[in-house]
């Protein structure tokens, strides 16, 4: 994977810099992007014919280095690896080439020159089909970690991964801070039904396993069709999205196929639960008109809390990061809740958001933290944006430019701004208190630090004119007595009525 998304000039955070394709770095003769099934066959039984590594020029989804151009077939030439690291321009019309030269059907030979050599991408390798992925997860897997790691206790997140199945690969979601789309593609390539309920009445015989599936899915859980028709003879398409900014005309939002699946694995005999936790893309979701999947999804398949990712609510980011709009979310909100209603079930949305994200100014932090207050949650987690290479997101985020458009996109980078905007989304938490009112002050939201029912935090509390605040004791403990008293004296009138 990590070779997948490095493989033309990228940023590296970690580095803050512009780094050469890793076929330069590792000095390797090949490179296999992708899932790489095609390719390591192809490659082997080159190999096995005498054809050296450093020869191996044919095959679909690998990269390999030249001295010049390939002579046949139409290549895409992207700025160099010299141009995206001076210019951040460069760096932009770089990634819009190649990106849109990912798909197996209609994508190019893609160079870019480092140096006086060129790293050259093959187009990608073809989807596999349901056979193949057949063949691929019906493999004899160990289903565990490798030995190596046993003097370390053994790796302890194989437990969540254990007793789950992966039904398909691929992702038509696009969400700009995903790489998927430049590892798995958009298309969507599924396990038949036997394949999988062979592997589940497997999981049934291990020792460890307690009746319990805890996930059938995918990159998203609820994608188990290509998302039209046509996708599987001419590809997606370049330069239109499927789901963003609202669902393609185009679009099958159709969970048949997953249900029939979903009833004959919990139907199986030692299987007490089969429960979905890699994902609900809730729009696409709302788009099916024809099955009951969000009665069932609630029925059978939430273990209390349904994991959702809306990512943010600020139109100006969920536009960057090329999710649905706000309203979308809550309707789902709505429906959602409705269900366990009419099921007698008590259940809840787990949302997951992210903060930082390229396009996200401080004003849109706190439009996400005034969202948080009114439906009364709080994150315990909060995904600080990180950049990975081969993202969309990634390239803004170095470059400031949103790369299919050309447009200037505001990066919250400095220190301060990240730390506030995580704050935001935490604004209950009092270690907070402090960086949210800094937050609010310097978006112009003063108004929402104070004592009434839609203000965030309170103000800083001031000492009465000539008395102190008792200092803290050895270790950073507070004092007690009389002091702590007076403060645990205020009641709930004091308080916003959000945070009682």
């Amino acid at each position: 994977m990590e070779a997948s998304l490095r493989r033309f000039a990228h940023y590296d955070y970690w580095s803050d810099e512009v780094r050469r394709s890793v076929l330069f770095d590792s000095q390797a003769d090949i490179l296999v992007y992708g899932m790489g099934e095609k390719q390591i066959k192809e490659i082997a039984e080159l190999l096995d014919r005498g054809v050296p590594a450093g020869s191996i020029r044919s095959v679909r989804g690998t990269m390999y280095r030249a001295p010049s151009l390939p002579e046949k077939g139409r290549v895409v030439e992207v700025p160099s690896f010299e141009e995206a690291a001076a210019e951040k321009v460069k760096f932009a019309e770089a990634f819009r080439l190649q990106y849109l030269e990912q798909d197996p059907f209609h994508g190019r030979t893609v160079a870019q020159r480092h140096g006086t050599t060129f790293v050259i991408q093959n187009p990608p390798a073809l989807p596999l089909s349901e056979k193949e992925m057949d063949d691929v997860y019906g493999l004899p897997y160990t289903r565990t970690y490798h030995p190596m790691y046993e003097k370390d206790g053994g790796v302890p997140a194989i437990k969540e991964v254990r007793f789950s199945l992966v039904s398909h690969r691929g992702c038509f979601g696009s969400c700009s801070f995903c790489a998927i789309h430049s590892h798995q593609g958009r298309i969507i390539q599924s396990r038949s039904h036997d394949s999988l309920l062979s592997e589940a009445k497997l999981l049934t015989t291990l020792p460890d396993f307690k009746g319990y599936i805890h996930d059938v899915g995918g990159p998203t859980a609820n994608f188990r069709i290509p998302s039209c028709s046509e996708q599987l003879e001419r590809g997606a398409c370049r330069n239109r999205q499927c789901l963003f900014p609202s669902p393609c005309p185009k679009l099958r939002a159709d969970h048949r196929d997953y249900l029939e699946l979903l009833r004959k694995l919990r139907s199986l005999p030692g299987v007490k639960k089969v429960f979905i936790r890699s994902g609900i893309r809730f729009d696409y979701l709302l788009a099916d008109k024809k099955t009951p999947f969000l009665e069932e999804l609630c029925a059978h398949h939430v273990s209390g809390q349904l994991k959702i990712a809306p990512e943010h609510v600020s139109s100006d980011v969920l536009r960057i990061m090329g999710k649905p709009g706000r309203e979308v979310y809550e309707r789902f909100m709505e429906a959602f809740r409705g269900m366990n209603t009419r099921l007698g079930k008590r259940q809840y949305l787990v949302p997951y958001f992210i903060s930082s994200h390229p396009g996200a100014e401080l004003k849109d932090a706190v439009e996400l933290a005034e969202f948080l207050r009114d439906i009364r949650f709080q994150p315990e987690q909060v995904q600080d944006f990180i950049p990975a290479p081969g993202s969309p997101a990634t390239c803004i985020y170095w470059t400031g430019i949103d790369p299919m458009t050309g447009g200037t996109v505001h990066v919250p980078k400095s220190r301060e701004e990240r730390k506030m905007q995580r704050a935001l989304l935490q604004y209950r938490e009092p270690r907070n208190r402090e960086t949210v009112i800094r937050a609010l002050e310097a978006a112009g939201r003063s108004d929402l630090i104070g004592e009434g029912p839609l203000c965030l935090v309170r103000p800083q509390h001031r000492p009465e004119k000539g008395k102190m605040s008792a200092p803290l004791l050895p270790g950073g403990k507070k004092p007690g007595g009389r002091f702590q008293k007076r403060r645990s004296s205020l009641g709930k009138k004091d308080r916003c009525k959000d945070q009682g």
